[in-house]
């Protein structure tokens, strides 16, 4: 578990990251000081940012800095300037993707456009089985299929991995039907209580924690962009269709 690290950081670059998952090269930064603050967790990835001296620490879907020798870490957006653009963010996108695209389809509960309509994107969507804003987003379904969104939900129970929310939670993803459980479920209506070996529950909530999730709904975009809350369809596929918009 991260302890607590430096306060956010903006340097102008003039240069795009690494890519990633690239091996950091042979005259890398000295991990020792790191591993320490690390809890003894070794990174995903080290990699070097255009800044000299400065290396970026991929921990899942995380992103730090670290210096070349290793006495200062920095948590953080890293930014270029000139090109208006948030290296950091950018990078904990593909990273998000990249984590989410770990979970099969089969543990997700997934609603496509119906009939001719095709899907143009397809949005993932952390949620609560209570939350009012969760039930607003879902009474709402059709809306988005109708305008070529595909959704996939993850579970996000916010109390965690115990009490009544994570055993909702645990009924819907277990049901025999899964799509018909979270419809009724977010109308309030009572769902039989199901078990099943494996359930992704638990695994879910925690991807939603490693890729930033604070609160329900939280929706991830196709290029790894978190949209926190409740977004009504029209909106969401002007940001779909023009993030540069956004």
């Amino acid at each position: 578990m991260l302890k607590p690290l430096f306060a956010a950081l903006a340097i102008a670059l003039g240069t795009a990251t690494a890519a990633a998952g690239e091996a950091a090269p042979a005259a890398g930064p000295d991990l020792t000081r790191l591993s320490a603050v690390l809890d003894g967790r070794k990174p995903d990835a080290v990699n070097p940012t255009p800044v000299p001296g400065l290396y970026e620490v991929i921990l899942g879907a995380r992103v730090l800095y670290v210096s070349a020798d290793g006495r200062y870490v920095l948590r953080g957006d890293l930014v270029d300037i000139d090109k208006g653009e948030n290296l950091t963010e950018a990078r904990s996108g593909q990273l998000r993707v990249r984590a989410i695209a770990a979970v099969p389809e089969s543990d997700m509960i997934v609603f496509a456009p119906p009939g001719p309509v095709q899907a143009k994107h397809t949005v993932t969507v952390f949620t609560d089985i209570d939350c009012g804003y969760c039930r607003k987003l879902h009474s709402e379904i059709d809306n988005y299929l109708r305008a070529g969104i595909r959704v996939r939900y993850l579970a996000y129970p916010r109390s965690g991995l115990r009490g009544e929310s994570y055993d909702k939670a645990v009924s819907v993803w277990c049901a025999e039907d899964p799509k018909a459980a979270i419809t009724s479920a977010k109308k309030g209506q009572a769902v039989a209580k199901a078990s099943c070996p494996d359930n992704p529950v638990a695994k879910e909530y925690e991807l939603g924690n490693q890729v930033g999730v604070q609160g329900t709904p939280t929706i991830v975009l196709e290029n790894g962009d978190l949209v926190p809350g409740y977004v009504p369809a029209a909106r969401l596929v002007m940001m779909l269709d023009h993030p540069e918009l956004r």
